[in-house]
């Protein structure tokens, strides 16, 4: 699953505050997007990601 945010940046943030488990760092993609995978209470990994002008 991929969740589009606006501020990748404070999720990435918000996710480390709230004891996520951070599955890949967050990381600029060559095809323009940033994002990060975390990983919810029931087990699932879930990339977070902005679109990057």
């Amino acid at each position: 699953m991929t969740i589009k945010v606006d501020d990748v940046d404070a999720a990435y943030e918000q996710a480390q505050q709230c004891g996520y488990e951070i599955v890949h760092p967050i990381t600029d993609e060559p095809w323009g997007i940033r994002r990060f995978f975390v990983r919810s209470p029931d087990g699932q990994v879930i990339n977070v990601a902005q679109h990057r002008l």
